[in-house]
């Protein structure tokens, strides 16, 4: 009796769980009768590799690559070689400038030495006083026509040699066509007595004038037994030149008949200065100017420099 009410428990337990299962719902269509089915999401299809063309795509990258790290190395190569050089550029770019420098100075001087563009057509002559510039232009005029640089100065030297009253000569040359003479003259120092007439001296005994009268503004002089090639006549040019300009300006004559005996005469009232030798002259011109500026010049005296430290003076 115990066994049987187990099994109609398991029957009744069994008939429970059925309707449980019968109320999961379906899907159906509109009409209840068949169920619906649901379609699947679709997915992409993966292309199949081709092998083939894996290896080709893979050859092609590497040329690539390959081509793109050549590329590469060639360029930091140039980089480097730029880098290396560099100075060695620096240095033939300055020697192209250098020669570039050159050849143009060398065409510059060539065409002044060599053109007839640069030629002498026009001599001028400047400085004279005493000198005839015609004279002096015709005596040069035969390098007309040459280039300026090319002017024989050796032989402008020996045509100018032919006037004795040129002490001196500078030439300029004046592009294109002119070359100036500046002249500088002889100054006459003082005239001598010859015979006659007079002849007036520059300081190296040149003669600059002859005049049968005497010369103005010069002072007469006096070489006893001398002429203006001795020692004499050096003594007394020395003594000349050391005067300030306004004593010179006053001296009427100069007397010597040794070079140690020098005596000058001033003209108005005919003051006299004892200068002896020409040793010292400096000082004694110095001294003679002040003595001068504290003497009456309307009275007659003798002013004695041979002593300079002691000079004196004394009336005539």
């Amino acid at each position: 009796m115990g066994a049987k009410p187990a099994k109609s428990l398991s029957a009744k337990s069994t008939l429970r769980r059925l309707p449980a299962r019968s109320r999961q719902p379906a899907d159906r269509d509109s009409a209840g009768d068949a169920p619906v089915v649901v379609p699947k999401r679709a997915t992409k299809s993966r292309p199949v590799s081709n092998p083939v063309e894996s290896a080709a795509d893979a050859a092609k990258r590497a040329r690539r690559e390959a081509r793109r790290a050549t590329r590469a190395r060639r360029r930091f190569e140039k980089s480097e070689v730029r880098r290396f050089t560099r100075r060695a550029r620096h240095r033939r770019v300055a020697w192209l400038a250098a020669g570039g420098t050159v050849a143009v100075f060398a065409a510059l001087i060539t065409v002044a030495v060599f053109s007839p563009l640069l030629s002498l057509d026009t001599i001028e002559v400047t400085g004279t006083s005493r000198i005839d510039p015609a004279a002096v232009v015709d005596s040069v005029d035969g390098q007309m026509g040459t280039p300026l640089a090319l002017v024989d100065l050796d032989r402008l030297t020996r045509e100018l040699g032919e006037f004795p009253l040129i002490r001196s000569y500078v030439t300029e040359m004046v592009p294109p066509h002119t070359m100036v003479i500046h002249i500088t003259e002889r100054q006459p120092v003082g005239a001598i007595i010859v015979g006659d007439g007079y002849r007036l001296v520059d300081p190296a005994g040149v003669v600059v004038e002859k005049s049968d009268t005497r010369p103005p503004g010069v002072p007469l002089l006096e070489l006893v037994g001398a002429d203006e090639d001795s020692t004499t006549f050096d003594s007394v040019v020395e003594v000349l030149l050391a005067l300030p300009p306004e004593v010179l300006a006053t001296v009427d004559s100069v007397t010597a008949s040794t070079m140690d005996d020098v005596t000058l005469v001033f003209g108005g009232v005919g003051q006299r200065v004892v200068w002896g030798s020409a040793d010292r002259s400096e000082l004694k011109a110095r001294v003679l100017e002040k003595l001068i500026a504290n003497q009456d010049p309307a009275i007659a005296v003798e002013y004695d420099v041979t002593a300079p430290l002691s000079a004196v003076v004394r009336p005539l």
